[in-house]
């Protein structure tokens, strides 16, 4: 008897769709080994040399131009993919995304990007008999993500649950699941550990990130932090932006015992378990990996469109706040130097991710719509 196989298809318009496809990959195999996950960026495997450029386009819009990007978002939030653009991508992706289908022969499909859902959807309408899940990686329900040929949809919150039966999304083909993290983060690691591993002091610390791009160096905010570095340990996630790395280094300001600065990294669920302070963009990612190790959040800069909707979601419910000044820094960072009051704001965070969260939820989801 051959393996039950999952096809997960997504794009790299920001780091955070890829990173749930494999979080939902490797969290499905975790769970039942027998199965096979392959995740597959589209545009870049079909595509590897227009693909990734496309990519660098959309990514200095979004750093030069946010705008612009939450305009974008705005003009077209009602209204599902329209024929034209649903054809264009039928044109550019038809042949070599039926030859891949062809190929693996998935039993089901999951898409965590409108792109690949779009063109999946419209091979669906051709004749495709494939089942296909929609995995939405944000807190928001854009319309580019619905189709008529998705056959469930599984969601982050109530509320995406409910924007998606507003623009016309049957009830019973939507499932609360929250997006999936990566096992790493299924459970703790010792701190005392994690601070051998990566030379950390035993003392009051802020993981501070700027997205898979490592956009941050420019905010006075987070500039504003190193003040507080003789009593403060400052981790800064900068990914994979390495200029910007080398720029921080080069700078008096973040040359101190007490501040790192650390380039791509894939451990960031140790980071966190050492961390009483998470500062961060507000990408549906980051912030359910925050969520998920019950971490006070601050956001900065969200992108116009579905960042602002995941601030607001964890602002609302009470994970975070927006880091709009530089009172807030210091009356987070007073938090976190009270022993007591931290423990105690931890321990509601903790109440509340258990009510709202699951991170085994979403694959197991995934395995028993399988069956």
């Amino acid at each position: 008897m051959r393996k039950k196989r999952v096809l997960l298809l997504s794009e790299g318009f920001g780091s955070g769709h890829t990173q749930a496809a494999n979080a939902l990959a490797v969290g499905l195999k975790q769970l039942c080994p027998s199965i096979s996950a392959r995740v597959i960026e589209l545009g870049k495997f079909l595509n590897p040399v227009i693909g990734p450029l496309i990519v660098s386009a959309y990514r200095k819009t979004v750093s030069s131009q946010p705008k612009m990007v939450g305009l974008m978002y705005r003009s077209n939030y009602k209204k599902p993919t329209n024929r034209f653009t649903q054809l264009a991508l039928h044109r550019m992706f038809y042949t070599q995304t039926s030859q891949v289908i062809s190929q693996l022969k998935p039993d089901l499909i999951v898409c965590t990007h409108p792109v690949p859902n779009g063109v999946v959807g419209r091979l669906k309408r051709l004749g495709l008999e494939m089942p296909l899940y929609t995995l939405i990686t944000d807190y928001d329900a854009h319309g580019s993500w619905v189709s008529q040929q998705v056959d469930h949809y599984l969601v982050s919150s109530p509320d995406v649950k409910r924007r998606l039966v507003e623009k016309g999304v049957l009830p019973e083909r939507i499932e609360v699941t929250g997006i999936p993290v990566h096992p790493n983060f299924w459970h703790p690691h010792s701190k005392e550990e994690v601070r051998e591993e990566f030379g950390l002091k035993d003392m009051p610390t802020v993981l501070i990130m700027g997205g898979g791009w490592g956009i941050l160096y420019e905010d006075n905010a987070l500039s504003y932090m190193t003040k507080w570095r003789e009593n403060t340990q400052l981790i800064f996630c900068v990914g994979s932006n390495e200029k910007m790395k080398e720029k921080m280094l080069s700078d008096p300001m973040f040359q101190h015992p007490n501040v790192r600065i650390v380039g791509f990294t894939r451990e960031i669920h140790k980071l966190m378990d050492v961390a009483d302070l998470l500062v961060t963009k507000p990408g549906g990612m980051t912030c359910t990996e925050g969520m998920s190790k019950a971490l006070p959040m601050l956001f900065y800069e969200p992108i116009p469109g579905q960042e602002e909707e995941n601030c607001e979601y964890f602002i609302q419910n009470g994970f975070g706040e927006m880091l709009d000044s530089n009172d807030t820094v210091d009356r987070w960072f007073e938090l976190i130097h009270n022993k007591e009051a931290s423990s105690r704001f931890r321990e509601e965070l903790i109440h509340k991710r258990n009510q709202q969260y699951d991170a085994k939820k979403c694959p197991e989801a995934v395995l028993q719509l399988m069956q």
